[in-house]
């Protein structure tokens, strides 16, 4: 009876965001499959960076302020578009769909340490073969991110850690992929379910794709030239709705052999929905509505040209 309700929940969202939001002519592409080779690196040879990927940071920054998700202002190598095409045309939209990954649940104990910094490693594996192959299909470069998932306080280029509410950030200004192992913990309400750890994850990754894509580059610059701070929000908000949807394309990729249930899938919008603004005072985020309607989208069409967020209606990013 739940997955009955979940599967129906996850329906309404598919059909109310069709009415919402139609793909491109090229976003109709069919899934590929990541090469069987690239399978077995992910499979054995990914997974020996384990523990030792793990980076002392309380050395490595001396650079104090507050992380704030998506920080930093380089922009990325590779892409090919340029100006305001870097939002709204990037090449990043012409890949098709994210590559079927095979990257089953790995166990988690979210109360042992060990347990959710050997998960996190894992799952951050997956993603870079995913995203690796997505950037292949487009020509454009991609380097990983660099792991930083702390135990202990400590300073990044964007900022202190952890910060008030801030349990998870990406600083473009080195590529650092943050996590807080037991912060995320706390601040998922002690969650028992490990996609919501993913879907976590794959959030903050995705705004490394738009680093590695150039788009969180030209955002950072464009933002900064707006005078008003709605305005301002609006541009955040369409940057973190699409981080939403393009991590819901990597749960789109891994979903037979997580497996990603109706359940799950139920825990996801949940969490997406949970992550999103309460109150529309300075909403940077974006409504819980439209949390759970992209990254729902993005897992049901499991294409980087259906999380286009920057053209979309602004009744679709508040």
């Amino acid at each position: 009876m739940a997955q009955s309700r979940a599967h129906t929940r996850l329906g309404d969202v598919r059909a109310r965001d069709a009415r919402r939001y139609e793909l491109p002519d090229y976003a109709r592409r069919t899934r590929r499959r990541l090469n069987p080779a690239v399978t077995m690196v992910l499979l054995t040879g990914l997974s020996a960076i384990g523990l030792a990927g793990f980076v002392s940071v309380s050395a490595m920054f001396t650079d104090p302020g507050r992380p704030t998700a998506g920080g930093g202002a380089a922009a990325a190598s590779g892409a090919a578009a340029s100006g305001p095409d870097v939002l709204t045309d990037n090449p990043l939209y012409k890949g098709g769909q994210l590559t079927e990954v095979t990257c089953p649940a790995p166990e988690l104990e979210p109360d042992d340490p060990e347990s959710m910094a050997s998960f996190l490693h894992e799952i951050t594996d997956c993603l870079d073969a995913a995203w690796s192959e997505e950037f292949t299909e487009t020509d454009m470069a991609f380097e990983r991110p660099t792991r930083v998932y702390w135990y202990a306080s400590g300073q990044s280029p964007c900022g202190n850690f952890p910060a008030e509410g801030t349990a998870a950030f990406y600083c473009q200004a080195n590529k650092g992929l943050y996590l807080g192992v037991e912060d995320i913990v706390r601040n998922s309400g002690d969650s028992r379910h490990p996609e919501a750890y993913t879907f976590l994850l794959s959030h903050e990754y995705a705004h490394h794709v738009q680093g590695e894509a150039g788009i969180l580059g030209y955002f950072h610059s464009a933002r900064g030239g707006k005078d008003r701070a709605q305005d301002r929000h609006l541009m955040t908000r369409r940057s973190e709705l699409q981080a939403n949807c393009l991590g819901g394309t990597f749960l789109g990729a891994i979903g037979d052999t997580f497996p990603i249930t109706d359940r799950a899938q139920a825990n996801i919008l949940k969490d997406a929905e949970r992550r999103g603004d309460a109150t529309t005072d300075d909403r940077t985020h974006g409504s819980p509505a439209n949390g759970g309607m992209w990254t729902a989208h993005g897992m049901d069409r499991g294409d980087p040209a259906a999380c286009n967020t920057w053209i979309a209606r602004e009744d679709l990013v508040e």
